[in-house]
């Protein structure tokens, strides 16, 4: 069929937008779906039809009945200077965001970081979690799974790990019941893939295994006590994906000349908004905006968007150390990655790239970086809020 004959078969309902890609190759496929609403709905998509990506590779990985590509501004915030484990030299962060003010916001934070000798980041847990839904005749049969896990775990661990040659099952914990339901939490390391698929394939396995041996019935692959994807407390508490801490120690004179407040006035900030605002009206985050560094971070460098939920939650903590100002960021659930998912697309590779994090072997560094990043960000908003300059800043850089 020729490209205008596949366009009528969809405005006449005959065929379906996914059979598209059985008659054409992805990027004709790509334009004939964008055609199709183009003439359907009288629009004009020339936008989303401008983009460099190979459609092929990404309609096999990463997108299905694709129309196009979505272009959002990039900026750059930096140099910001980090004192890691992993990453330890100064960085040039690439940013995506169609918030006025923001890259703004962040390079302040960035600059504040770098004068004061750097950022301090580490790693503290570096897991990916499933925890699938069982159903069970009642309690005591709930109780005996339970026991199955703990007692076959070595048994469990060999299955798991030989889906994958990266994944290690490194505990089954918590295994709640909840009446005649049972979740088992799969607590896996990952390497430099996020991991999701890594562990949902191997859980599978395990399921499989729970199903030959007990009467229990695997209702859900994930019964979401994973948590994925949403805000929980037991990701706050046990972690998920890497879980990074950063801080630094900002001298009187630089919290004068670069955040134009002082420590005591951070301080009060963070306490009112941060800690007790947030309390007051029952928030899982006690930050200000981790969302938007991690956001933006996320949409330059090819991370599941989604993940954002989770890399939103945290607390940050301030102190007047006889004027000069401690000040740190804690993410306990910070789903990365630098392999694999949408790392591979080519513009996602050159936001690695500009970090210098593409490839295997760099998710830990890349972690301790966007925490940085959330504490360049947050730095930078409490200051300007202890200042009273947000709303200055928002009118002459955000444009209302």
């Amino acid at each position: 069929m020729s490209h205008q004959e596949i366009i009528d078969k969809l405005l006449s309902g005959e065929m379906k937008l996914y059979q598209v890609d059985k008659e054409v190759d992805a990027k004709e496929a790509t334009d004939i779906r964008r055609e199709f609403l183009e003439q359907k709905y009288d629009l004009d998509l020339s936008n989303i039809s401008n983009y460099t990506l190979d459609m092929e590779r990404a309609s096999a990985r990463n997108i299905e009945n694709s129309i196009g590509v979505l272009q959002l501004p990039m900026g750059i915030a930096g140099p910001m200077k980090i004192n890691g484990e992993y990453c330890q030299r100064e960085v040039f962060i690439p940013l995506a965001t169609s918030e006025g003010a923001l890259v703004a916001s962040i390079n302040r934070g960035a600059s504040t970081i770098t004068a004061s000798g750097g950022a301090n980041a580490r790693v503290v847990s570096d897991i990916m979690t499933r925890a699938p839904a069982i159903k069970c005749e009642g309690v005591s049969e709930a109780l005996k799974v339970k026991q199955w896990f703990v007692d076959n775990f070595d048994e469990l661990k060999a299955i798991a790990e030989s889906t994958t040659s990266h994944g290690k099952l490194i505990k089954i914990d918590p295994i709640l019941i909840v009446g005649s339901y049972v979740y088992p939490r799969f607590v896996f390391s990952t390497g430099d893939s996020m991991g999701m698929n890594m562990v949902t394939i191997a859980s599978e396995k395990i399921l499989d295994k729970l199903a030959e041996e007990t009467s229990a019935v695997h209702i859900a692959l994930s019964g979401n006590v994973c948590v994925d994807k949403k805000p929980a407390a037991i990701n706050i508490v046990e972690g998920r994906g890497k879980s990074v801490i950063a801080d630094i120690l900002v001298p009187k004179d630089i919290v004068a000349k670069k955040l134009k407040t002082t420590a005591e006035a951070i301080v009060e900030v963070n306490t009112a908004k941060n800690l007790v605002g947030s309390a007051a009206s029952g928030a899982m985050a006690f930050n200000a905006h981790y969302a938007n560094m991690v956001a933006a971070i996320f949409l330059a460098t090819g991370q599941d968007a989604a993940h954002v939920v989770e890399g939103s939650l945290g607390i940050t903590t301030a102190e007047n150390r006889d004027g000069d100002l401690y000040f740190s960021v804690n993410l306990p659930d910070l789903p990365v990655a630098t392999v694999g998912g949408g790392t591979s697309l080519e513009v996602a590779q050159e936001g690695l790239n500009i970090l210098g994090v593409a490839g295997s072997n760099h998710a830990k560094e890349f972690a301790e970086i966007v925490a940085c990043t959330v504490l360049a960000g947050e730095l930078s908003l409490v200051g300007a809020l202890a200042a009273g300059h947000l709303a200055r800043a928002h009118q002459e850089l955000g444009r209302g």
